[in-house]
């Protein structure tokens, strides 16, 4: 890589910058997998329930409200430049609300990716409804694709059929996930607007890496996915815009390793 990373460190790696330019420095069909969760586009003025208070549902500028022609261009450049350093072999897990997420699926089948599951994570404490004007929204979509290579053959990709059947009970593991927010624990070093808990990352990661796999995450936030990396071996590379932000996973990062000694 040409770009100096912001912190690096046994095979945990930060980037500060804009996916789409430190991606650039990476080589060709490096990373195994890749999660990623952009922005949601629904910072509008409106409002939500945290902790029985009414706050802002605005998250900042990088999370402001799109017109549909604008969100598909954002989403088709940075899915672009992750196929091209996704192997063959390799799949992309992106999460997202309505807000967006059907917009990543347009954009995933325009830029040579073929989806393979549509998972729903459904969140059993989910905010109120303030509104009172439609139903409680309680779940993400979490989507999982795979590269159309040159030929136009779909990719062999892995997935730990034998791991998520067993954890799941002895039973075929279904594409509805029931687990909960993140924990009070994962914010002690600071918080994200859209964190997502550890419990959702570690069966990202199981279902779909190898030890000593790469994962990628474009969109670090508060470094979740790294944390999980950390945790169940695998190496790390996270991008993310905003220093604070990058400051907080080191803080996460050296705390768990901390932990684990």
């Amino acid at each position: 890589m040409k770009t100096k990373p912001y912190f690096h460190e046994d095979g945990f790696s930060l980037y500060l910058g804009d996916c789409n330019q430190v991606l650039k420095s990476i080589s060709e069909k490096s990373i195994d997998v890749i999660f990623a969760d952009p922005p949601y586009f629904l910072s509008s003025g409106g409002v939500s329930c945290h902790s029985g208070k009414q706050v802002s549902v605005d998250k900042g500028e990088w999370d402001k409200t799109l017109a549909p022609q604008e969100k598909l261009k954002f989403n088709r450049k940075w899915l672009k430049s992750c196929r091209r350093v996704l192997k063959d072999d390799g799949t992309i897990w992106i999460s997202g609300t309505f807000h967006n997420i059907y917009s990543v699926g347009v954009a995933l089948e325009l830029e040579g990716y073929s989806i393979i599951n549509n998972i729903t994570w459904q969140k059993p404490n989910p905010a109120p409804n303030l509104a009172c004007r439609c139903f409680t929204n309680s779940t993400e979509t979490i989507v999982w694709a795979r590269k159309i290579n040159e030929k136009g053959k779909k990719g062999k990709h892995f997935f730990n059929y034998e791991m998520m059947k067993e954890i799941n009970g002895g039973k075929q593991m279904k594409d509805v996930w029931l687990l909960n927010l993140p924990k009070k624990d994962e914010k002690k070093f600071g918080k994200h607007p859209t964190q997502k808990p550890l419990s959702v990352l570690e069966r990202i990661l199981q279902a779909s890496t190898k030890e000593g796999d790469i994962v990628l995450d474009p969109f670090n936030g508060s470094g979740t996915t790294g944390i999980a990396c950390k945790l169940i071996n695998r190496e790390y590379i996270g991008i993310d815009t905003d220093k604070s932000y990058l400051d907080l996973t080191i803080n996460r990062y050296k705390g768990t390793m901390e932990e684990k000694q």
